[in-house]
C-alpha cells in the first residue's frame, strides 16, 4: 500500500485515473474508504488522489494525539500534493475536509486550482451551528468518559447522520476505530475567519444537502455570500453528499476545460 511521510506523519493514499489532479479530503471520523464508487466517476475526469488524514484509519496517529487543527491538516494536504507532484489540484472537501480545503486555499493558493465544498461547516459563520457543534462535542466527550473510546464514533455519527445500524459494517468499524482522531478534531480549531473568505480566488462550488440540519445550510449560505464568485447548489439527501453528484462532475469538468 502506498504511503508518504509529510510533516513527520506517515499518510496512506491512493491514486485513481490520470490527467489533472483532483484531491479528495475526507470528513471527521472517516478515511479514503468513504469516497466509494464516486472515485471511479471522478477518475473519468482526472487523476484522483484520496488519502487518510493524520490519525485516521491507515495513516499514522501521532502520540499523544489529543488535539489538532485545520491548519495542521491543511499543511499535510499541501505537502502531500507537493510529494506527489500534483499541484495545482481541484480540491474536493467533505464536511471538516471542506474546512481543510478552504484553509489550504488560503495558506497555499498556488496549490489549489478550484474548490468543491460538500457541506463544509467552519466555525464562526453561524451561531446556531456553533452551538450545535458544541452540544455534539459535549455528548461525544461524555460518552468517551463514561463508556470508553470505542463509542466515540457511533455517538458522533448518530448525531450527524441520525443512524448507525444501517451503515455498512466496514464503515461502522472505521468510525469506531477513529475515536481518538474524532476527539482530537472536535477539541481543535475548526474555524475560518469570515473576512478571509474574500481572499479566495479559486473557482468554488458550494454544495448543501436538503435533509441536513438547518444550521448546516446557514453555514453554506454564509460561505456562498463570502467567497467571491462562488456557485451554490442544493442536492437531495443528507450530510453525506455524493461527491459524484452531477453538479460536482459538471463543475469539475468545466474547470478542467478552461
Amino acid at each position: 500500500m502506498p504511503y508518504v511521510t509529510v510533516n513527520g506523519v506517515r499518510l496512506y493514499y491512493e491514486e485513481h485515473g490520470s490527467g489533472e489532479p483532483i484531491l479528495c479530503i475526507h470528513a471527521t471520523s472517516s478515511s479514503a474508504l468513504v469516497w466509494g464508487p464516486a472515485v471511479e466517476k471522478l477518475a473519468e475526469l482526472g487523476r484522483v488522489i484520496v488519502y487518510d488524514r493524520r490519525g485516521c484509519t491507515r495513516s499514522e496517529r501521532p502520540e499523544p494525539y489529543e488535539t489538532t487543527s485545520v491548519g495542521e491538516h491543511a499543511n499535510d494536504a499541501h505537502e502531500l500534493l507537493r510529494a506527489l507532484d500534483a499541484e495545482p489540484a481541484i480540491v474536493i472537501g467533505r464536511s471538516t475536509g471542506g474546512i481543510i480545503a478552504l484553509d489550504l486555499a488560503l495558506r497555499h493558493p498556488d496549490s489549489v486550482r478550484a474548490l468543491v465544498l460538500l457541506e463544509a461547516d467552519p466555525a464562526g459563520l453561524s451561531a446556531e451551528h456553533d452551538a450545535w457543534v458544541a452540544a455534539v462535542t459535549e455528548k461525544v466527550e461524555r460518552a468517551a468518559a463514561e463508556q470508553g473510546m470505542g463509542v466515540v464514533g457511533e455517538t458522533l455519527i448518530r448525531e450527524v447522520l441520525g443512524e448507525w445500524e444501517g451503515l455498512p459494517r466496514e464503515l461502522r468499524e472505521m468510525f469506531s476505530a477513529n475515536g481518538p482522531a474524532i476527539l482530537a478534531e472536535l477539541r481543535g480549531d475548526l474555524g475560518i475567519e469570515r473576512a478571509r473568505l474574500e481572499e479566495l480566488r479559486a473557482p468554488t462550488l458550494i454544495v448543501s444537502a436538503a435533509e441536513s440540519p438547518e444550521s448546516f445550510r446557514q453555514v453554506t449560505d454564509e460561505l456562498a455570500r463570502g467567497i467571491p464568485g462562488a456557485r451554490a447548489v442544493r442536492v437531495g439527501g443528507g450530510h453525506l453528499v455524493n461527491p459524484a453528484d452531477p453538479s460536482v462532475l459538471e463543475f469539475v469538468a468545466e474547470v478542467l476545460e478552461r
